[in-house]
């Protein structure tokens, strides 16, 4: 689904701006798949990017140059994903109408389930399927996504800034479900699907953790926390009294403790006071995390659990992660890898394995604008 879309011109070149960086990927069809054809990361400054929001509009222009310059990229059109609380997505049921006509509708209909006023948002749907009520009542189920005129704008004009052509907007966990599961409107195999399971899909990056929940071949739910990678890092520089960058490679080094206590402690006591520290913040992250899928499934009118997540992102990398969130949502955890469903150009293989689990934004939002 696309928030925004704009012809169908060259294949754009997917565009994640992100907290701390901004990544393309730009793609090329090959057999019937697509190949990674370039790829490139570029840090943006601190504070640009704001919970998802673009706030410095010349600070990201300046990062998406500096991007194109380094890296190899072809071509001006883009797709870019948004993520913040300015985006709403809501599944809805309506009485069955032609697609011609729920495109009229829709304007009517939205601001009943949207915080937004409908004269300040930009509106995308996507119809689910329809299905029969016991009173004989025709309805289909639509996927709506609304999103604030200003925050849009902003991202256009940092896109503009930069002397590239937007021509798609989506959301970002819709293009994460596209990396790690496939293209197209359906994303799993049917012969995976039961009716009474779903599947959730995590992404956590430094400044955001995307959310999504997949049911019956489509991305249903999705929901944004602040709580990620960053937020991680910075409980240990509280802790520790250390630079934000001291923090973050003890993080890594340190992990989370063995969930089943098998390994023995660290005796680096800087090492235990940062899995101290790590398993508070991990708490509060899986608490965010089960309170978002409970409430998917109190909506669902099917499905009854979420036994497989798959995670991504480069604070899934986190050691003993998948653990922790497998012991305390009663799931399989699987860290998915971004880079299954393309091939890789020779020449960029180690740039991209390196950055593998940041990527799944920028290839999902090529692949969608492919599709």
């Amino acid at each position: 689904m696309g928030v925004l879309s704009i012809g169908s011109q060259p294949i754009p070149i997917g565009l994640d701006i992100a907290t701390d960086h901004v990544r393309a990927a730009q793609l090329k069809p090959s057999g019937s798949g697509f190949l990674l054809s370039a790829y490139g990361v570029s840090d943006v400054r601190l504070g640009a990017v704001v919970e998802g929001e673009i706030v410095d509009v010349d600070a990201v222009s300046a990062s998406i140059k500096e991007l194109w310059r380094r890296s190899g990229l072809k071509g001006k059109d883009v797709a870019i994903g948004v993520s913040n609380q300015k985006v709403v997505v809501r599944l809805i049921d309506l009485p069955y109408m032609e697609r011609t006509e729920l495109e009229g509708a829709i304007q009517y209909q939205a601001q009943d389930y949207i915080p937004i006023p409908v004269e300040d948002a930009i509106l995308d749907f996507q119809i689910i399927g329809d299905y029969m009520t016991p009173a004989d009542e025709h309805m289909m189920e639509v996927l709506l996504v609304a999103a604030q005129r200003d925050m849009i704008a902003n991202s256009v004009a940092a896109v503009e800034g930069a002397g590239l052509k937007l021509s798609r907007i989506d959301v970002t966990s819709f293009s994460i479900v596209r990396a790690l599961l496939g293209t197209g409107e359906f994303v799993l195999p049917a012969e995976d699907e039961d009716p009474t399971e779903a599947v959730g899909v995590i992404h956590i990056s430094s400044g955001l953790t995307n959310i999504a929940v997949v049911e019956k071949f489509v991305p249903r739910f999705t929901r944004m926390s602040s709580i990620a990678g960053n937020q991680f890092t910075q409980a240990i520089a509280n802790v520790l009294n250390l630079t934000f960058d001291e923090a973050e490679a003890l993080k890594i080094r340190a992990g989370l403790p063995d969930i089943d206590g098998t390994s023995p402690a660290s005796d680096d006591p800087a090492v235990r006071a940062a899995q101290d520290a790590l398993e508070r913040e991990i708490n509060k992250f899986i608490a965010e995390v089960r309170r978002s899928l409970d409430y998917y499934l109190t909506q669902a009118s099917q499905v009854r659990t979420i036994k497989r997540i798959y995670i991504t992102g480069s604070g899934a990398q986190l050691t003993n992660m998948g653990s922790y969130l497998a012991k305390a949502l009663q799931a399989e955890v699987i860290l998915s890898d971004p880079l299954g469903q393309i091939q890789i150009a020779p020449s960029l293989r180690d740039m991209v394995f390196a950055d593998r689990m940041g990527s799944a934004p920028a290839i999902g939002l090529a692949m969608g604008g492919a599709s």
